[in-house]
């Protein structure tokens, strides 16, 4: 038996890496999300809307190095290594500038470079046999999926993180208080939204809501009339059909009747289709003084309308259409939250693995690049618009700074300084022996405080076996939040949610998503 098993475990190694999570990632950042952030930056109008910055396709060039005479050559690790050197690739984009709505002439232009991982798909190593890799300097066992800057060895370390877009249903049972979580990411932007159920003190809401840019804590029945839920009988029987969780749903109404200054009169008057519309818009007031008060009703209104679109649950989307899906998906929760209430349903547990992501390499870069390209698409405007108002013509190629992208890059790398305000993502590789390089290139960190106890966090979990390894953790304060994944453990792939709507939509399971 024995023997069999490392038969198989030498047949894995065979075929995979040790460290394939953080080369794999890369690759998929390199061939598939480079040219998707760029697709996705938003581009300013320039000169009051008379010219526009358009952008084509990206195209990679494998590391090489421009001499002080001129001559190009390729750069291997090792040599950057040794001369204290970047071992990065070339960037070229196609930009074109249009003036009044004409399609632009494409140029290809040089907007800065990108640090090339070891052994990734656009290094110089990538293929080469033992032999081949000896000749060049390198040892043919170093598993490579680090970086070369300024001549010093990085690792990006993989962080977990409770999974993003996903309900997670805490209790706590001395404060009698459900509460469901969501973070919610779209395109690099996080928003935490909070649905809370707790028991109030005399006169208060059962069901309330809190997430980014509204002050407080705001009653759900608001906020789903606000999305368009207008009546009361809209919003109590799309949370649930249970007798029990829609009389906490009417008592909340009727204690926000109050708080919405209903015109009773107004509403017994109007036709049906006025009196949705004034409900909804008085939602809208209620959350427009939350966020805005003291400005002109107006503004009020379109400025309640605009954090509901861009910061609630933007995962579903960012437009007003999308409005009924949120408030769907928010009666969802708030049944969700009510069954734990009553005992129906059990709360989620955070350390459970199912609950939580690990972000590798390819989507650490991805949160870099996105906004280091933002920078660099900010500044080719700040040129361009200077120049326009000095009256000089414009030129895409003179306006493209490209060390604003390489420095944004190279300084998150270099020093560990993320965007997001995280610190110590990169770290400088272990080299004191072979094994020491091969456990940092697979640690996981926790991102939790080292300084507060978290015990359940610290403990070993049933779900971690054969993912994380038992025994590798550090004494001390990091004990339990620094982990190292199990010797034969694979991190998959995330999948598109369109293609998995898409396939859903063709099985016939349901009508409409």
């Amino acid at each position: 038996m024995k023997n069999d098993k490392w038969e198989l475990v030498e047949a894995f190694f065979d075929e995979h890496s040790l460290v394939d999570h953080h080369i794999d990632s890369y690759n998929d950042f390199v061939n598939r999300r480079l040219q998707k952030i760029i697709d996705e930056v938003e581009i300013p109008e320039l000169g009051e809307g008379e010219y526009e910055i358009e952008i084509g396709e990206l195209k990679i060039e494998k590391p090489y190095i421009t001499e002080a005479d001129g001559s190009k050559s390729k750069i291997y690790p090792m040599e950057a290594r040794l001369r204290n050197l970047t071992y990065a690739a070339h960037l070229f984009l196609e930009m074109g500038l249009s003036k009044s709505g004409k399609r632009p002439s494409f140029e290809e232009v040089y907007i800065g470079e990108l640090p090339v991982m070891l052994k990734s798909d656009i290094c110089h190593l990538n293929g080469l046999s033992k032999k081949e890799l000896i000749e060049v300097g390198e040892d043919p066992n170093d598993p490579g999926g680090y970086f070369i800057i300024n001549g010093s060895e990085r690792v990006l370390v993989s962080i977990e993180e409770i999974a993003p877009n996903k309900v997670i249903i805490e209790k706590d049972e001395e404060k009698e208080r459900v509460k469901s979580v969501v973070t919610s990411v779209r395109k690099g932007f996080r928003s935490r939204l909070t649905l809370e159920y707790k028991k109030p003190r005399k006169t208060g809401v059962y069901l309330r809501v809190s997430f980014p840019y509204v002050p407080g804590e705001i009653p759900l029945v608001v906020l789903l009339r606000a999305l368009g839920l207008a009546t009361d009988e809209e919003i109590i029987t799309n949370i649930s059909e249970d007798f029990n969780y829609q009389i906490i749903v009417a008592d909340d109404l009727q204690i926000v009747e109050d708080s919405l200054r209903l015109d009773k009169e107004k509403l017994n008057k109007a036709s049906e289709e006025e009196n949705r519309k004034y409900l909804i818009e008085s939602a809208l007031r209620y959350i427009g003084n939350r966020v805005a008060g003291g400005m002109a009703e107006e503004y009020r209104i379109s400025r309640a309308e605009d954090v509901i679109d861009n910061y609630l649950l933007p995962h579903i989307g960012v437009k007003p259409e999308d409005r009924i899906k949120k408030a769907i998906y928010l009666c969802e929760m708030a049944e969700m939250t009510l069954q734990v209430v009553f005992g129906e349903r059990e709360p989620h547990d955070k350390d459970h693995y199912a609950n939580k992501r690990l972000k590798t390499s390819g989507d650490l870069m991805e949160d870099l690049f996105r906004v280091a390209f933002t920078g660099l698409i900010r500044d080719m405007a700040y040129q361009i618009e200077r120049n326009l108002t000095r009256r000089k013509k414009p030129s895409i190629r003179q306006a493209v700074r490209p060390d604003v992208l390489t420095e944004n890059i190279k300084h998150a790398i270099a020093t560990g300084n993320w965007v997001g305000g995280r610190v110590g993502v990169s770290q400088l590789l272990d080299r004191t022996n072979h094994i020491a390089s091969l456990s940092h290139l697979r640690r996981v960190v926790s991102p939790l405080s080292r300084s507060q106890p978290h015990f359940e966090a610290r403990d070993l979990h049933a779900t971690q076996f054969g993912r994380i390894c038992p025994i590798e953790t550090p004494e001390g304060p990091n004990c339990g939040l620094v982990k190292n994944l199990a010797l034969m453990a694979r991190i998959s792939e995330g999948t598109d949610a369109k293609e998995v709507e898409k396939i859903i939509k063709s099985s016939k399971l349901v009508e409409e998503i």
